[in-house]
């Protein structure tokens, strides 16, 4: 009884602000936004957030250790025309085939990339900040290059499959965002490597005290950073149908506006994967109802900024 009372009392003194301004918002929107309560709407919501989730997973990773990455919408970007031009060679491939092709693309671009961004990192000792910024316009650059800035079209239906078709009711896209935020989660919270990326991130002289190989993890978090970005922009592509250089144009701030609307560090070593969720879930149900209410683009944007700044600073004041 006396921890329920705890518990209760923790979450009345702000220890979960973000969870209960989350809550408190789909609340006001049930009330005020008309057909935001629907089933197809909420569906709507999780295809919107399945990107930036995947994005903001392998931020929440870099974040953690103390880092950050400027390079994923660049990343997802050339991903998405590599994905896209590949499976246009292909157009004959069965749906298996296709899958395989743009999955292995991400793993590939995204490895590259991560580890480039995670060597300048961690063996050069180039800022976080410097190095991912670099990556961003290399990569952009790269995917203007090879598409001669044209968007690459003609694309077979297969290519379609993870982001516009679905299993029985539930979207390819909300299934792989399930499953990556889920694995996320479990890779952070019940191994080593887990507790490594928490040690890096809150003091990196006492991790290598430890015995923890600090380069590893930091080249590390790079990695899975650079294969999420890259299989989000795969999705995209697969969504839209078409792999553009112009891509996911502003996705790194997304990325890290859910991260720390969660309550994440950006400092390093305090907060997770549900943190990031929930951040998530407040930017897809501030998009979601201003459209409903038929607010323009460029107030969202502007109502966006103002209620991520408030409420980051209210956590922040709360800790």
């Amino acid at each position: 009884m006396n921890k329920q009372k705890n518990r209760i009392a923790g979450v009345l003194k702000g220890e979960n602000t973000m969870l209960l301004f989350a809550v408190a918002l789909f609340a006001v929107c049930l009330i005020f936004v008309p057909r935001f309560a629907t089933g197809g709407n909420i569906k709507n919501i999780l295809i919107q957030i399945s990107i930036n989730a995947l994005i903001a997973c392998g931020m929440t990773f870099t974040i953690l250790s103390d880092g950050i990455d400027l390079s994923v919408g660049s990343v997802a970007a050339i991903a998405g025309v590599a994905g896209a031009s590949l499976v246009k060679t292909m157009p004959n491939a069965s749906v298996p085939m296709s899958i395989m092709i743009i999955i292995l693309t991400s793993l590939v671009i995204g490895t590259i990339c991560g580890a480039i961004n995670g060597f300048c990192i961690a063996k050069l000792n180039v800022p976080p900040f410097i190095a991912t910024m670099a990556m961003m316009n290399v990569a952009r650059g790269l995917a203007y290059v090879f598409t001669d800035a044209k968007p690459v079209f003609g694309l077979p239906d297969s290519f379609g499959f993870i982001g516009l078709k679905e299993i029985g009711i539930i979207p390819v896209c909300v299934i792989l965002m399930v499953l990556i935020i889920l694995l996320s989660y479990i890779l952070l919270t019940k191994t080593c490597y887990g507790r490594y990326v928490y040690a890096v991130g809150s003091n990196k002289e006492v991790a290598k005290l430890t015995g923890i190989n600090v380069d590893q993890i930091r080249f590390s978090v790079y990695v899975i950073s650079g294969i999420l970005s890259a299989l989000a922009g795969l999705v995209l592509a697969s969504k839209l149908q078409n792999g553009q250089a112009t891509a996911a144009v502003g996705y790194e701030l997304n990325a890290i506006a859910a991260v720390a609307m969660g309550g994440t560090s950006m400092s390093g070593g305090r907060g997770g994967i549900p943190q990031t969720v929930i951040g998530l879930i407040v930017i897809g149900i501030i998009n979601n109802a201003l459209s409903l209410l038929g607010v323009s683009a460029y107030w969202q944007t502007v109502a966006m900024g103002v209620i991520i700044l408030i409420a980051v600073v209210i956590d922040q004041v709360r800790k």
